[in-house]
């Protein structure tokens, strides 16, 4: 195809740019990540060979990568930043674009951008964009305490289209909970599963990722926007030392994405017609040949986790729709956060992973730099210069996000050719079609390991963490290990296929070398009611145990050290035969509880609940035994969820319940947004929880949601009456009672309910408690039951 051939909505790139400056180097200014971006953006309307200002002026879109202060809740700016970071980088370029967009988090950004404002102009929908990003880390990190530090705050005007953190999948519960956050560990878990499946020996491994890293470095050598220009020998990356510390293993410090930058990049698209208007030379221009975007499914859901297929699948397909093969390929840059990030692309494209072919324009994340999510917009701008030295040539660039788990291709040439739509919607189908991997959330017995790695803190502390399989049954869990046998085993020779055991606890799931070394660490806690607890008062009275949250002060909110003991209060109470009824309540007579604590929360310190649930309750399985909920005052939140709870719920007149997470930006988690709807009226219901509207003891008698209301501070003593006509009724049928009920309750069809063949049936017809029974009721006398 010739230039004269193009539709005049085709879509090129026709200007690139980068900023940097280093710390301590001449010419340093302390930049913002605005004033970063925008240095950038002036080069790239310069690069364009046409009028700048004329240029800026028609440009009617502009798009950010996120930045990594604002990737993610939290994360505190030094410095400050801009509310509206597009139109800041705009308006220091006399932009005035009509859309502004702020892209989500990932790696894959720069490159998902070009390929969707490229399709946006192919589309007739915008004519000039400039797309852009910049992280200025490396100076909000020194100069955070200076007396004299920048105020890089600013707040812009105008619409943007913030997209959001786009983190749904990155991160669960249940991976915070054991520590795997950090992007070392996700990524240390792929290149160990990759190691085991290639049969290799970790010092074969490591000296295969040193191999693969040491062209980066001199790459990065002579690149003068590295954040780290030093030329390291394959040994030197992968052998560990004082400056070279192990983070997560198999990676030591040197071969992990390097976050201290000062770096901004941009590129200026435009469609044909407007590159013709503003006078843009044709030796500019650029054009996307093939692309496409893809993503995995969630981290442990992935079927192997020693690749990336969707990585590799997005790059093919770029490849296909661009016409040409890897080996036609003159320039090729992979996202190479960690080297698994490279080699698992490496391995499903037949590409040498061992230094003999450059995969990197810029030197790569460890040494170019990889902070935020904007590298790949350097990748690009590279990508193009020397593309344009080589005429008629392809260049590949790869853009990963996440943990392996968003990938943005693009090839390029300037050789003129028609705008093609991918199919990335198609084959994202039928990557999503592809079996997943069941999970045990809560884990517990023998297993075998599938992929590990060893987190090494500052200090010499060591935490392992592990992926397994299930021996019963093949589901995949997530443990973490801290004793000396386990890290060992995790550190030494091959752990992978090793048996191990597992348990599961509040805190999460823990993994042990065996059951031995698991009862030693963990030993059984006798589930026998002490006279010592902190948070909580016990008192037996005959067959009654009455518990009390005692934390008034708090109005009886329930951090992890009161949860624990409540939860063992209540291990004590169902294993005791000779305790029948419990009474939960809370100290003095302004609230029953009222939830987590969140003061405790906002400190900052670890929260958890016992595998039990909130107060050892909401998702205790077994309630054999009755418990009788006295609510005096307010049932807050996770105090609410204590009562629902409960079998038999007895209130003051004072009393309020409320499930009130959503005024604080949580949800009713511990049982609340599913006994509740289930409780009352689902639109009250469904009221109560989108609002967090209070109900009183009187409307919660009419709707059947507590048994009695008493007077105002009566709700103990309407509860120790409740539990007396309880204690009247034989307590082996009592526990048969609540079996059946429990067994019988997701049973639709009434019928079959009825007929289940519960064997607590059997156990009843067996049982002395029936015999005295009907002895007693034909003797005319009270009961003596027997309980057995």
């Amino acid at each position: 195809m010739t230039y004269q051939e193009l539709d005049p909505r085709t879509p090129v790139l026709v200007g690139v740019g980068q900023a940097s400056e280093r710390i301590g180097e001449p010419g340093y200014r302390r930049l913002s990540a605005v004033e970063l971006a925008a240095a950038a953006v002036r080069e790239a309307l310069a690069d364009s060979g046409a009028d700048a200002g004329a240029v800026a002026g028609a440009v009617d879109t502009v798009a950010g990568v996120r930045q990594f202060e604002i990737s993610a809740p939290g994360i505190p700016s030094p410095l400050g930043r801009s509310t509206n970071y597009p139109r800041s980088v705009a308006a220091r370029v006399g932009a005035a674009p009509r859309r502004a967009i702020l892209e989500v988090v990932g790696g894959q950004g720069p490159q998902h951008l070009v390929n969707e404002m490229a399709a946006t102009i192919a589309n007739g929908e915008a004519g000039v964009v400039l797309v852009f990003g910049s992280e200025a880390i490396s100076t909000a990190q020194h100069l955070a305490k200076a007396e004299d530090k920048p105020d890089f705050g600013e707040s812009v005007e105008g619409d943007l289209e913030d997209r959001g953190y786009g983190l749904k999948g990155l991160v669960s519960r249940h991976q915070v909970a054991h520590g795997l956050t950090d992007a070392p560990s996700q990524y240390a878990l792929f290149d160990n599963a990759r190691r085991a499946r290639l049969g290799q020996r970790r010092e074969e491994y490591a000296a295969g990722m040193g191999a693969l890293f040491a062209p980066f470095t001199k790459v990065a050598a002579a690149n003068p926007h590295a954040a780290a220009p030093v030329e390291r020998t394959a040994e030197e990356l992968v052998t560990p030392s004082e400056k070279n510390r192990f983070i997560a293993e198999p990676y030591t410090r040197y071969v992990v994405a390097r976050e201290k930058v000062n770096q901004g990049a941009a590129v200026l698209l435009m469609s044909v017609g407007e590159a013709r208007r503003l006078g843009v030379p044709e030796e500019r221009w650029v054009f996307l040949h093939g692309h496409a975007d893809l993503r995995e499914r969630g981290l442990l859901e992935r079927a192997d986790l020693s690749g990336s297929p969707a990585a590799v699948l997005a790059v093919r397909h770029a490849l296909e729709q661009a016409g040409v093969g890897v080996d036609e390929l003159a320039v090729i840059d992979l996202y190479s956060c960690f080297p698994i990030a490279v080699s698992a692309v490496c391995d499903g494209l037949g590409l040498p992973a061992d230094g003999s072919r450059e995969l990197t324009v810029t030197g790569g994340l460890p040494f170019f730099g990889g902070a935020g999510n904007n590298y790949s917009m350097h990748a690009i701008a590279e990508t193009v210069q020397r593309l344009r030295a080589q005429p008629g040539t392809y260049g590949l660039v790869g853009a990963n996000g996440g943990s392996l788990s968003k990938y943005s291709a693009g090839v390029y040439s300037t050789t003129p050719t028609p705008w093609r739509a991918d199919r990335s919607a198609a084959l994202q189908a039928e990557l999503d079609s592809r079996p997943g991997v069941e999970q045990a959330f809560q884990a517990d017995g023998w297993a075998t390991i599938e992929t590990y790695t060893v987190k090494h803190g500052r200090g010499g502390k060591r935490t392992g963490i592990v992926v397994g399989r299930l021996e019963a049954d093949g589901r995949r869990f997530l443990a973490t290990a801290g004793d000396e046998r386990t890290l060992g085993l995790l550190s030494t020779g091959e752990p992978i296929g090793q048996r191990v055991y597992v348990r599961s606890f509040g805190q999460g799931n823990r993994v042990a070398v065996d059951d031995a070394l698991m009862d030693e660490l963990f030993p059984a806690r006798p589930a026998v009611l002490r006279d010592d607890y902190e948070h909580v008062l016990v008192r037996r009275d005959g067959h009654v145990l009455e518990v009390t949250i005692n934390r008034p002060d708090s109005r009886n909110s329930l951090h992890p050290p009161a949860n624990d003991e409540l939860d063992q209060v209540f291990d004590a109470f169902f294993a005791d035969p000779d305790l029948w009824v419990a009474i939960i309540t809370g100290a003095g007579d302004q609230a029953f509880s009222a939830g987590n604590d969140l003061l405790y929360s906002a400190s900052g310190r670890p929260m958890w609940v016992p595998k039990n649930g909130f107060a050892g309750l909401t998702s205790r399985r077994n309630m054999t035994k009755p418990v009788i909920a006295a609510v005096n005052g307010f049932a807050m939140g996770g105090g609410f969820e204590i009562a629902l709870a409960c079998h038999l719920v007895v209130a003051d007149a004072t009393t309020r319940f409320a499930l009130s997470e959503v005024k604080v930006g949580l949800v009713a988690a511990a049982g609340g947004l599913v006994r509740l709807p289930r409780a009352l009226p689902g639109k009250l219901a469904t009221e109560m929880i989108l609002t967090g509207r209070r109900l009183s003891a009187a409307e919660a008698l009419e709707h059947g949601l507590v048994n009695r209301v008493t007077e105002p501070g009566q709700a103990l003593e309407g509860a120790r009456a409740l539990a007396r006509e309880i204690l009247e009724s034989s307590p082996t049928s009592v526990r048969a009672s609540l079996q059946i009920m429990a067994e019988t309750q997701g049973i639709a069809d009434v019928v079959d309910a009825v007929t289940y063949p519960s064997p607590a049936l059997d156990d009843l017809m067996v049982s002395e408690d029936v015999t005295e029974g009907l002895t007693s009721f034909a003797e005319k006398r009270p009961p003596r039951w027997r309980n057995r």
